[in-house]
C-alpha cells in the first residue's frame, strides 16, 4: 500500500470536482479523503495499491469535465490505513 498527497490548482472548486474524486477512487478502491482548500485549489489524499493510486494521480491532472487543471504537485507520505474514501468539509 502507499500514499500520495496532491494539491490541485486551476478552475477545480465548483466544478463537482471533490464528488468525482470520491466516486473515481471508490472504483479504484482507493481510500482517503478529498477537500476544498481556502486558496481555491484542492488537496487530496490517496491510499491503497501502488496501480490504483497511480489511477488517480492520473485523473488528478484532468478531473471532471468541467474542471481545468492547471497544475498538480504530489508527494508520498506513509499510509495511514483508510477504510473509506470521504470528502472532508473545508477548514475555514
Amino acid at each position: 500500500m502507499i500514499r500520495n498527497r496532491v494539491i490541485v490548482s486551476g478552475q477545480v472548486q465548483g466544478v463537482f470536482f471533490r464528488d468525482a474524486c470520491r466516486q473515481v477512487a471508490q472504483e479504484h478502491g482507493v481510500t482517503g479523503w478529498v477537500r476544498n482548500l481556502a486558496d481555491g485549489t484542492v488537496e487530496a489524499v490517496f491510499e491503497g495499491p501502488p496501480a490504483a493510486v497511480a489511477q488517480l494521480l492520473r485523473w488528478s491532472h484532468h478531473g471532471p469535465e468541467s474542471a481545468v487543471v492547471d497544475g498538480v504537485s504530489q508527494h508520498e507520505e506513509e499510509p495511514e490505513g483508510f477504510s473509506s474514501f470521504e470528502i472532508q468539509p473545508t477548514p475555514w
